[in-house]
């Protein structure tokens, strides 16, 4: 099963993003220092203004004392334009009533003492600066009021400024990066798309070798990877076609002697009762030797007619226990396999079940002894056929392999030629079904055919009948 493939756009959307990302936090952060530095330097620049002010009301109100008309004082910064307020004791004079803020205690409590002290006040909703000292030779306190409204205007303009500045690097960021990852991803798309074209066969797709940059060496060198796995494919499939004309004719070459000489060991069979006490044995090897050799030229022409796609399905109504039991007595196995299960109907080729069945409780019974067990059944719209066996099991390196031709190692259970399991194995898939192996040392293996199910099991179908029983009636091994 092939992993599932990220579309180009995610990539290129993460690029994109990453543009945006870096480009929105820098301007964020030039935008943000621009702003402080010159907020901080307008407030400074206020500020100085006003203490400039102050100082010099400040020394026009020096030996202000009880006697003088400070009413008369603070209108004179009045028509000067300024806001004064003097407070002596408990009295207050204001030059404007309307703008007469109360004075904190904190400045204050810095003017008494003396000095200069300023606080930024909201009135009326409007900004005020309020700066105030004690006149020289005085016990009286002079605060004067500066509007700001002038420079938070020119802030706020500047801050919106500054934020518009930011959306639009980030929307010009985001354009960037887009079109940069697209012709930047661009090759990856291309190679992303010619790695799925060979992975689907297409062997002769290629790359355009575009630039001296990394990506066109990047596609070079997977052009040359190409060539040479195309190169390999195609002498892997040659040597596979000669391998498999190799066996046909093999098979068809040993079909003939092959023949003649079962027909010679068949009538020598008939004569070895009567033959010398020395003769017998090696007789007997001769006729097991011509035997086994019948059964490899059978396999290798079975094998033949699959890789030439000539074998066909001959499909029929059977019922599955019945035919699993039938098979084990035909053998003469009924006194050493256990049969049990229920009874499923489908439409299959008989013949060909039986000879996968027949393959897998061979095998079974050689290497399991007495302990094997035919189990028949059905699960999810599947027909199954388990067998296994409590024999010394397969080598996990060994299980992934017992499938395959030929092959046989010293615990496998190939067995024989080492083709009946991968016999077994294509008719499984020719009938639409599959095989399945399980082991484990010490503890036996357990080998599973499942089948397309045409036809369910009707209710009231009882136990598989034991391959022990002469078929009078369905009884269950357990």
């Amino acid at each position: 099963m092939h992993a599932p493939v990220a579309p180009p756009t995610r990539l290129r959307r993460r690029l994109a993003v990453a543009f945006v990302l870096v480009a929105g936090v820098l301007t964020a952060l030039l935008a943000t220092t621009t702003y402080l530095m010159v907020r901080q330097a307008r407030l400074h620049d206020s500020l100085d203004r006003a203490e400039r002010e102050t100082r010099f009301g400040l020394r026009l109100a020096t030996g202000l004392g009880p006697g003088s008309d400070l009413q008369q004082f603070v209108e004179g910064f009045g028509a000067g334009g300024l806001h004064a307020t003097v407070l002596d004791g408990d009295r207050r004079f204001d030059s404007d009533p309307a703008v007469a803020p109360s004075v904190p205690a904190s400045v204050r409590t810095l003017v008494r003492d003396g000095q200069l002290a300023y606080a930024r006040l909201d009135v009326g909703g409007r900004p005020w600066l309020l700066v105030g000292g004690r006149p020289a030779g005085s016990a009286t306190e002079l605060y004067l009021l500066f509007n700001e409204e002038a420079m938070d205007r020119d802030l706020v303009e500047l801050r919106n400024a500054l934020l518009l500045g930011w959306l639009g690097s980030v929307v010009a960021a985001g354009l960037v990066g887009w079109l940069v990852a697209r012709r930047t991803l661009a090759p990856v798309a291309r190679a992303s798309r010619a790695a799925r074209s060979l992975a689907e066969g297409l062997l002769d797709t290629r790359l355009p070798e575009e630039g001296a940059d990394e990506l066109g060496t990047w596609a070079a060198s997977f052009n040359r990877m190409a060539e040479a796995l195309q190169a390999k494919i195609a002498d892997l499939t040659e040597a596979r076609a000669r391998e498999r004309r190799f066996t046909s004719d093999v098979a068809h070459e040993l079909r003939t002697p092959l023949t003649a000489l079962v027909s010679e060991a068949s009538m020598l069979a008939e004569h070895v009762d009567r033959m010398p006490p020395e003769a017998v044995r090696p007789a007997e090897l001769l006729i097991g030797d011509v035997a086994r050799l019948r059964r490899l030229v059978e396999d290798l022409m079975t094998i033949s007619r699959f890789d030439a796609g000539g074998e066909d399905v001959r499909r029929e109504p059977l019922e599955l226990g019945s035919l699993v039991a039938a098979a084990i007595r035909a053998r003469g196995w009924q006194d050493r396999v256990r049969v049990r299960g229920v009874e499923v109907r489908l439409e299959s080729d008989r013949r060909r079940v039986e000879a996968i069945v027949a393959n897998l409780v061979a095998n079974a019974v050689e290497h399991g002894g007495r302990e094997v067990a035919v189990r028949v059944g059905a699960d999810g719209g599947r027909a199954f056929v388990e067998v296994s066996d409590r024999g010394p099991g397969i080598a996990p390196e060994h299980l992934p392999h017992v499938f395959e031709r030929f092959y046989k190692a010293e615990r496998a259970r190939t067995g024989g030629s080492g083709l009946g399991l991968s016999i077994a194995l294509e008719n499984a898939r020719l009938l639409g079904g599959d095989l399945e192996a399980w082991s484990e040392l010490g503890r036996g293996a357990r080998f599973t055919l499942w089948l397309p199910v045409t036809e369910p099991l009707r209710a009231g179908d009882g136990p598989v009948a034991s391959a022990g029983q002469d078929g009078d009636g369905p009884t269950e091994e357990g």
